[in-house]
């Protein structure tokens, strides 16, 4: 049990850093400032539900995927940690990784593409459910049985949740903390993410060479 309750919090703690939900509650309420509340809540519904039902596709269909592209998991491990550290790198900066941004977000209102279903696009997906937080469900889910999906998709959920509770309070939690607040945020996430990327480079180089190191 003991055991378990260690591996949860791991998971949602990898999640909840990659994740930032005190930035990303920033970036949803500049994305959604000309909707009303009725408008932000079924965006935020949306976008929670979406990056939920990707990270779970990929956490159930993750060892399908190695089977099917000839993937180990230490390939896994040293490319995710990676993808994170970049991710990581760029928070400690203080500043949004291009894996879990658009680009064209900082250059024009979302006002001005109003046909553009922003819940999608870049809110579920790349901004919640990046290449970084994709690699990490991955990495956590086929590190084991049904034991570790379910724990993976289950710290996920919990996290969803928590998303969706500060961005349906966006405003008031933006005004509270304010720029500085958020920023320092960004910076321990940041921190946290850049450990979990190396602690993930780590395992990956020792089972890689284990791997290598097993007899024919």
């Amino acid at each position: 049990m003991h055991d378990l309750m260690t591996v949860s919090f791991t998971v949602f703690m990898g999640f909840f850093a990659i994740m930032n939900p005190i930035a990303n509650t920033a970036v949803f309420l500049g994305l959604t400032s000309s909707q009303n509340d009725q408008q932000q809540r079924a965006t935020a519904m949306k976008a929670v539900l979406s990056a939920f039902l990707i990270i779970a596709s990929f956490s159930l269909l993750g060892k399908g995927i190695f089977e099917l592209f000839g993937i180990t998991l230490p390939a896994l491990r040293l490319s995710g940690g990676i993808l994170v550290f970049l991710v990581g790198y760029h928070m400690l900066q203080g500043s949004s990784s291009k894996l879990h941004s658009n680009k064209s977000d900082e250059t024009s209102e979302p006002s001005t593409q109003p046909d553009q279903d922003i819940a999608i696009s870049p809110l579920a997906l790349p901004i919640l459910a990046g290449p970084g937080t994709i690699a990490t469900a991955m990495n956590y889910s086929a590190a084991g049985g049904i034991i570790n999906i379910l724990i993976t998709i289950g710290a996920f959920a919990v996290l969803c949740i928590i998303t969706l509770v500060c961005f349906i309070y966006s405003q008031k939690i933006v005004s509270v903390i304010g720029e500085n607040g958020i920023s320092i945020v960004t910076r321990l996430m940041g921190l946290i993410l850049t450990v979990i990327a190396m602690q993930m480079l780590i395992q990956g180089v020792h089972d890689a060479i284990f791997l290598f190191d097993k007899p024919s």
